[in-house]
């Protein structure tokens, strides 16, 4: 062009001009090619593909609790919706428990163990402070190239484990993931406390999470939230750092579940209304969207009172702490369970999960069931 004057190269200093050359270089390496992916990318969505779940044989009911402290049938199903739980023998484990439910799993829904890439196992009562549960799975399962962890979270441990190995999936490097939730709660109960030994019981519940296919249903949304002042109201104080192991801790029953059962109720009755509020405004729905309200079972009164709020009919709620009590970890994918065998779930369903738990911890999830 006239008058343009010399070439842009022309008018630059050497450095310059080997700037220019190493940017346009860039640009014709990364830049384009870096647009095409992001434009062909799509999210990631996980969905629950498989479900099993443990419950030891052995059963432990309300007639026998009279027994043992002064307690009546009457006053436990009133103050907590509990008729009997289940109870492991001496020597089974969490990891035992979790192996079963995974055994389960295949039992509905086989496939090669080996394909499994991560293990993410919630529970607080590992069968030892490490090496961790996750890893106790794996070699009883025989799964040989994978890797996983534990997640602490009380009675949110399992919707914890879920939301996390949700988000491996949504990563796009993980195709398997097992999440499991697992507790021998009669391990770390005392049953001279009347108060803590009518509410808990052993159990096991495992899903397997694999990428959804475009167009397929699964995990929507969640929430969680911890509030560490909690911890004076929920806990075990013996076998810790703070706490080690020795014959007081023992003598005071330090390594057995501690309550405080009014504070526990009030903060879990507002909390899980909280969450499941809070989930259903984020993704602009109401009560009266959900298929299937799944809650952690902790107390019949907690999960009444909070579909209640939801505007929800009991019979989308999922109620078995009649026959199980509170299994921790366990509660929700057991719960799972029991809403497909009542035909109460089904493909397609809107479902909201919620849980609270010692931490305290609370969250809420939102999926469309996937089979």
């Amino acid at each position: 062009m006239r008058g343009a004057g010399p070439p842009l190269k022309g008018r630059l200093s050497p450095q310059e001009v080997i700037g220019l050359d190493i940017l346009i270089l860039i640009v014709e390496n990364t830049h384009f090619s870096s647009f095409r992916e992001l434009s062909l990318t799509k999210p990631v969505r996980a969905k629950i593909s498989a479900l099993g779940t443990y419950l030891p044989p052995r059963v432990l009911t309300n007639a026998d609790l009279e027994k043992m402290v002064d307690t009546t049938n009457e006053w436990i199903m009133e103050r907590v919706g509990i008729r009997e739980r289940h109870i492991v023998d001496k020597g089974v484990a969490a990891s035992d428990l979790a192996v079963a439910a995974v055994k389960k799993l295949l039992e509905s829904h086989p496939f090669d163990l080996q394909e499994v890439d991560l293990i993410v196992v919630g529970t607080v009562t590992p069968d030892m402070m490490y090496p961790s549960t996750a890893c106790l799975v794996q070699h009883k399962l025989g799964i040989e190239d994978t890797w996983g962890f534990d997640v602490s979270a009380g009675c949110s441990g399992f919707l914890y484990a879920l939301n996390t190995g949700v988000k491996f999936v949504e990563s796009g490097q993980y195709k398997k993931v097992l999440v499991i939730g697992s507790d021998v709660n009669s391990s770390m109960t005392d049953y001279t406390d009347r108060a803590v030994c009518i509410i808990f019981g052993d159990g096991a519940g495992a899903v397997l999470l694999e990428p959804a296919e475009e167009g397929e249903l699964g995990i929507l949304d969640h929430v969680a939230q911890i509030e560490g002042m909690g911890g004076q109201y929920l806990f075990m104080p013996g076998g810790g750092s703070l706490h080690p192991a020795t014959h007081e801790t023992v003598d005071q029953k330090m390594h057995c579940i501690h309550q405080d059962g009014k504070n526990v109720f009030k903060y879990a009755v507002k909390k899980m209304v909280e969450m499941t509020e809070r989930i259903l405004e984020k993704n602009k729905l109401t009560g009266k969207d959900i298929d299937c309200f799944i809650a952690h079972q902790a107390n019949r009164r907690i999960i009444t009172a909070t579909a209640e709020r939801l505007g929800m009919p009991l019979e989308k709620v999922i109620i078995n702490i009649d026959r199980y009590g509170n299994t921790t970890a366990g509660t929700i994918p057991i719960a799972m369970q029991t809403a497909l065998e009542e035909g109460r779930l089904k493909k397609g369903d809107r479902v909201l999960v919620a849980t609270v738990g010692a931490g305290f911890t609370s969250g809420a999830t939102l999926l469309r069931w996937a089979f």
